[in-house]
């Protein structure tokens, strides 16, 4: 046997391996929307794994993003939010409101708001985001903050679940 047949032969089943592993991670953005004294937050999480928590959680099958989608999906995910996104501003827990969501291929955009918040009151922001992580351990989020010139990330992990930006 030559030397690239048994190099292919090792490599294969070690490309397949990562080939067919799944990255569990989800991209919110917080940001300061002076004009309406809001701060505006933005998720993307893959479709199917939010199903996967909503049927988990809730034992209801959504088929969000299709024609066949379930009436009360929003409230569905919104319970599923409320439960595991927590905002807290200058160390208060805060609610948010959510506005809705848009489907981009696999990716389901969620839209979140909390309004009447003064930029001069601010001290502090935190997010403490466990989403998808009771069904994914390996289950990443991160979180962009960006207000104004101010711009932090973070990572965020079961152990390590929240990121505070402070002003």
């Amino acid at each position: 046997m030559n030397i690239s047949k048994l190099l292919l032969l090792f490599l294969c089943p070690l490309l397949l391996a990562f080939a067919a592993h799944k990255f569990y991670v989800s991209v919110t953005q917080v940001e300061y929307y002076a004009p309406d004294q809001a701060i505006q937050i933005t998720s993307r999480v893959f479709i199917d794994d939010l199903e996967k928590a909503l049927l988990e959680r809730y034992d209801v099958e959504l088929l969000l993003g299709t024609p066949e989608e379930v009436d009360d999906a929003d409230d569905f995910i919104d319970r599923y939010l409320n439960s595991k996104f927590l905002v807290r501003v200058n160390g208060v827990p805060t609610a948010f409101y959510f506005l809705g969501k848009k489907v981009d291929n696999d990716i389901l955009i969620l839209f979140l708001e909390i309004p009447n918040i003064s930029l001069d009151g601010l001290k502090s922001i935190e997010i403490q985001n466990e989403v998808l992580m009771d069904v994914y351990e390996e289950q990443k989020n991160i979180v962009h903050f960006r207000f104004g010139d101010l711009k932090k990330s973070f990572v965020l992990l079961r152990e390590k679940n929240s990121g505070m930006l402070n002003f």
